[in-house]
């Protein structure tokens, strides 16, 4: 398969791993059964966008990028399938619906915090050694030994 075709189905795939459980999910769920709905099994197809949607509702927080990550890779698989089993002609209408169904999802968002704050979009690894500090987002910090106490310190 070219990779062109590998790609926006890669693209697709992500897309519909993004949208389950969106607004957007409901208008892409329609289109990814009429792209499927030209093939034979299209009812299969619709209950499988449905089993995708609850694989993400039912995803805690921790594991929701992770089901995420298979589950648009579950899909780039079938729009590759679908895209090898057309005629040329049928492909290139398939392809061109893929990359409007690709454009049209909103961009995703990422992590965001507000001011003084930071958003990370993955794991961070801090390490504090040799009497430093480390921290994402840090204060005024004094570094050493307090002073000794004297008679104003109790």
């Amino acid at each position: 398969m070219e990779q062109a075709w590998m790609d926006l189905a890669s693209a697709a795939g992500a897309a519909v791993a993004s949208a389950a459980g969106t607004d957007a999910w409901h208008a892409l769920r329609e289109r990814v059964a009429r792209l499927f709905g030209r093939a034979a099994g299209a009812g299969a197809i619709e209950a499988r966008l449905d089993r995708t949607a609850a694989a993400l509702d039912g995803a805690g927080p921790e594991e929701a990028e992770r089901v995420r990550a298979r589950l648009g890779a579950y899909w780039q698989g079938r729009f590759e399938d679908l895209l090898e089993s057309l005629d040329a002609a049928e492909r290139d209408d398939t392809a061109r619906a893929l990359r409007e169904l690709v454009e049209a999802q909103p961009a995703p968002r990422g992590p965001s915090a507000g001011d003084g704050g930071a958003a990370v979009g993955g794991n961070v690894d801090l390490r504090a050694d040799h009497g430093s500090a480390a921290a994402l987002v840090m204060g005024d910090v004094t570094l050493g030994n307090p002073p000794p106490p004297g008679p104003d310190h109790g």
